[in-house]
């Protein structure tokens, strides 16, 4: 007769109970590291986040930085050399400094984010500052700190452009090419911790050499001009 092997299971064995597995579980060190990485974490990615934020926005201020020196510079520069006479500016040439922008700042969103503004500080009759021109590109309607066209042309009650206390001024038959950014930053991520703001930047230089002051040509073909 074959025999047949049985498990006999004692009705007084005793069943864990859920408050001796939890005793279990707090003493186990089994994956500590996960768990401890795991709880971390929020924090960590809060930190990563924030450091991202942070270096953006000083690498934006960087680069506005140096495109208003490069604005500066490019109009400083820029003129047609003419037979009899002094070289002129031309309004071509200012669309030149502004597209030169545009490929610099491309990355940025200028044109629909931020504002350049052009102006040509000279002197006027009566000895005192005068914004003889302005020109202005960017889809945003921002106003130059310092006043429109015009401001200053007569008197001498205007003293100059720059936020400083000491404002920068043109001396007699030059002129200064002097630029304001404005730019509309947007955070990436955090936007409760660093909020949306106008960044504002600004750069000077002297025109180089001899420049026709009296006005900015348009020969034709004509160009359009970057109104204000």
């Amino acid at each position: 007769m074959p025999l047949i092997a049985q498990t006999i299971v004692s009705p007084h064995r005793k069943r864990r109970s859920p408050l001796r597995i939890l005793r279990r579980i707090l003493h186990s060190t089994s994956a500590v590291s996960a768990v401890e990485l795991g709880l971390a974490m929020p924090f960590l990615m809060g930190l990563a986040l924030t450091g991202t934020e942070v270096v953006n926005l000083a690498l934006i201020h960087v680069r506005l930085n140096q495109l208003a020196i490069t604005v500066a510079d490019n109009a400083s520069r820029a003129k047609q050399t003419q037979v009899n006479g002094a070289p002129q500016f031309r309004e071509y040439d200012v669309n030149q400094v502004f597209r030169a922008a545009a490929l610099q700042g491309e990355d940025l969103g200028i044109p629909t984010r931020g504002r350049i503004i052009l102006s040509s500080l000279q002197v006027n009759s009566s000895g005192g500052q005068w914004i003889a021109w302005q020109r202005c590109w960017g889809k945003n309607t921002w106003p130059s700190r310092y006043g429109p066209q015009g401001t200053g042309a007569t008197g001498t009650a205007f003293k100059g452009m720059g936020y400083t206390s000491t404002k920068m001024t043109a001396d007699a038959g030059t002129a200064i090419m002097f630029v304001e950014i404005a730019y509309d930053y947007k955070p990436f991520f955090l936007g409760s911790v660093i909020p949306s703001k106008l960044i504002r930047k600004e750069a000077a230089l002297y025109v180089r050499d001899d420049r026709d002051l009296t006005q900015i040509y348009n020969p034709a073909p004509t160009q359009p001009v970057a109104s204000c």
